[in-house]
């Protein structure tokens, strides 16, 4: 006859019940840890996109002051690239992309620079704007906001009402 009033002496292991809430806690945490891992990877690709925007900037004031000569450059889609209109010249010709070559989400940009973002022979920005930046898997918007006369640049964080300073920057 079968007994089931409790466990053998000197057996080891967990009941099945046991397995269970074990294995449901263990799925709970793996799923939190996965959703904000999602979100951290985001994050730092658009960080890296928005360093990406600013360095192409600078690279392009850096080649126009060291040329002694006006140049231009467009963005187009995610990237620097070549002026689209006018006799100006590009900046670098090799410009590269913002987004990561090995890029899991799509980067958005929206913006209001002009076609062509003209710098003079001194490395003095001719033309100021704004632009956003976001990402799918966050809620973040990064913005960068190329001031007039100087072509000051100021990242920051977008919320809708305009570019604010963000101290974690």
């Amino acid at each position: 006859m079968l007994s089931v009033a409790g466990p053998r002496p000197g057996a080891r292991g967990f009941s099945l019940p046991e397995l269970l809430v074990a294995l449901a806690v263990l799925g709970l945490l793996a799923a939190m840890a996965f959703r904000t891992g999602g979100e951290q990877l985001a994050r730092q690709r658009l960080e890296a996109a928005t360093r990406r925007l600013e360095q192409g900037l600078q690279r392009a004031r850096a080649e126009a002051q060291a040329g002694g000569r006006p140049c231009g450059m467009s963005l187009i889609g995610a990237a620097w690239g070549p002026p689209t209109t006018g006799a100006l010249t590009a900046c670098r010709p090799g410009l590269e992309g913002l987004q990561e070559p090995i890029a899991a989400g799509e980067l958005r940009l929206e913006h209001n620079l002009p076609a062509v973002l003209r710098f003079s022979a001194n490395g003095l920005v001719l033309d100021g704007g704004t632009v956003v930046l976001s990402t799918r898997g966050t809620a973040l918007r990064r913005c960068l906001v190329l001031a007039l006369p100087l072509g000051i640049t100021r990242l920051g964080r977008d919320r809708g009402q305009g570019c604010e300073q963000d101290p974690t920057l």
